[in-house]
């Protein structure tokens, strides 16, 4: 959690209010795991010159905003995040007067009155205050998205663009490439290579599969010395085969495999189908097979994707808010890291590698992202609300292709340089909230629960909410029974912080047979800070026969700015 004054870490409160699970022994706001160190370090982490782990992804390591301080609020113990500590957490952020709030974690989608996260953001807002947090890692799934409440800036994880690479050799002469963070460089130039079926456990006295080394089923006699072929990627073969003393593994994932995990011994993971099977056979074909897994390196110049992992919609509290909002670096992201946790977090004496920097993955680092760019727009325009600033960093981001669309992307790729000067914003304020949960249906008890008063009346409201969600949200977004016809209209206001004479005109990208219509077309506006409203009429027929999304998008445009904010339509009662 950020305070952009002064220094760096002004402070360190740990939360244990319920004190139910007894192996929490050191009750500290020490981090133990390496998590909050890492996320820290990425929203605000100071200018650290030829950052690296073990000299992989050697460089200058600098967080989103390297200039803020940061305040830690420790809520998460073995027992997990209670409800309790995280209210408390939050309660004593905006009491402590932090500017923003970074939550880089999560859970099953609750409604918006039980969920912790979704009644601290919504206080911290109230306070002007903008919560950003991680989407979840349950993808590719869809309807997995977490932290979906509207005033919350809900972050998917992308690549960044640079990608750790793990070379193998084969005693053949041939060069395969696969992935994982592998610190260890080869003793030897080649190393016997088994694949787990043909070091399978001869006495038969254990359950599961050898060929995908599962624990148990392999001959350490067989295994020692040897890098092992290993068939899926189930998380602890690294262990398994380090335990057997063996020299190292190739993973074969079914699975495209778009993140690097740090193994405990040289591993890389491989495609099956393609690589893997090149490497079967020439081990089935071969009297002595011979390998070498070699230090991972880099290269650059990837074009950004969302990971797989990265939650997907649509989400399941609300069918009017698209979420995730936008998407952040989050695959194999190097920054700091606990001297009190292992790089593989396997414990002693398995692993011994105790380092201050580490290559870690998730939405939990796409998170800090979005939070250090949120602080360095904020730091240029000190007068903007939180939903000022979210409406900046969403409707600039760069879109980006994902097979859920913008289910998966949001608005897409954070572009911060560009939300410095975003030209228009939607803004949206504390009654316009209220307002959109009256028309979901909330009842007052649940309102004064997110609210934190009394008494609470939504017949009080003064202005009445319009069009299909009744939100003034930067991007628009419907779900049609399979059966139904398209039809949705979407009222919208935007408020001028380009240039003071300005006229902007509406861009409409659609796909056939859906009608956008924008109406007025044309925004002139004579003054910043000017309001301006329109409305967007869409209308199509039912959705063609195997199609689950439709995707368009509205762009506002001066010559100068590029007010970009994406259509989704989601056909209910699909899964992708």
């Amino acid at each position: 959690m950020l305070i952009t004054k002064h220094s760096k870490v002004i402070g360190a409160k740990f939360f244990h209010l319920e004190q139910n699970d007894f192996m929490d022994t050191n009750l500290s706001p020490m981090d133990e795991e390496g998590h909050g160190t890492h996320t820290a370090s990425i929203a605000a982490g100071a200018l650290v010159r030829r950052a690296s782990l073990y000299g992989i992804g050697r460089g200058t390591s600098r967080g989103g905003s390297p200039n803020a301080r940061i305040a830690v609020y420790k809520v998460c113990w073995n027992s997990g995040c209670s409800d309790m500590d995280l209210l408390a957490a939050f309660d004593d952020a905006i009491a402590d007067g932090v500017n923003f709030i970074s939550v880089s974690l999560g859970g099953n989608p609750r409604e918006f009155f039980s969920d912790p996260v979704a009644i601290g953001s919504f206080h911290a807002m109230k306070r002007g205050i903008l919560t950003t947090c991680s989407a979840g890692n349950d993808g590719p799934y869809a309807e997995t998205v977490q932290n979906v409440a509207p005033w919350i800036l809900t972050v998917a994880a992308s690549s960044s663009g640079r990608q750790f690479i793990t070379p193998i050799s084969l005693g053949n002469g041939k060069k395969v490439t696969g992935v994982s963070i592998n610190t260890f460089s080869p003793k030897k130039k080649m190393y016997p290579l088994i694949s787990g079926d043909l070091a399978i456990n001869a006495s038969g006295d254990s359950y599961g599969n050898a060929s995908a080394c599962d624990y148990g089923t392999l001959s350490k006699d067989k295994v020692k010395g040897k890098i092992v072929y290993c068939l899926g990627d189930t998380g602890n073969q690294d262990l398994t085969i380090k335990q057997l003393e063996g020299a190292g593994l190739i993973s074969a994932s079914a699975v495209k495999a778009d993140y690097s995990p740090v193994t405990i011994i040289p591993s890389s993971t491989v495609d099956a189908y393609t690589l893997g099977n090149n490497i079967s056979l020439y081990i089935n074909s071969t009297k002595n097979p011979k390998a070498v897994i070699y230090k991972t390196t880099s290269k650059t110049g990837q074009v950004p994707y969302i990971a797989s992992f990265s939650s997907r919609g649509p989400e399941l509290i609300t069918s009017k808010i698209l979420k995730p909002d936008l998407a952040a670096p989050g695959v194999d992201i190097l920054g700091g890291y606990s001297k009190l946790e292992t790089i593989t977090t396997y414990p002693e004496p398995e692993d011994n590698r105790f380092q201050s920097f580490n290559i870690l993955s998730g939405t939990s680092m796409a998170c800090p992202h979005a939070t250090g760019a949120a602080a360095y727009v904020k730091s240029f325009h000190r007068e903007w609300t939180p939903a000022a600033v979210k409406s900046a960093l969403m409707t600039t981001a760069i879109p980006m292709k994902d097979f859920a669309a913008e289910l998966g992307t949001g608005s897409g790729r954070i572009n911060p340089i560009r939300a410095l000067d975003p030209g228009l914003i939607y803004d949206i304020n504390l009654d316009s909230y209220i307002a959109f949960l009256c028309n979901e249906g909330y009842n007052s008890t649940s309102i004064d629960i997110l609210v934190g008063s009394k008494g609470f009346n939504c017949s009080t409201i003064n202005k009445p909410t319009q069009g299909n969600d009744g939100i003034n949200y930067p991007s628009m977004h419907i779900q049609v029974p399979s059966n139904s016809t398209i039809s949705a209209t979407f009222y919208r206001t935007v408020t001028n912080v380009g240039t003071g004479n300005s006229t902007y005109k509406a861009n409409i990208t659609a796909p056939k047979d859906l009608s956008v219509k924008v109406e007025p077309s044309i925004l002139q506006f004579s003054k910043i800070k000017q309001e301006l409203s329109f409305k967007v009429v869409i209308k199509g027929p039912q959705f063609p026969k195997g199609i689950k999304v439709l995707s368009a998008s509205l762009e506002w445009n001066d010559s100068k700015h590029n007010v970009r904010s994406p259509i989704l339509i989601y056909k209910q009662g699909n899964v992708y």
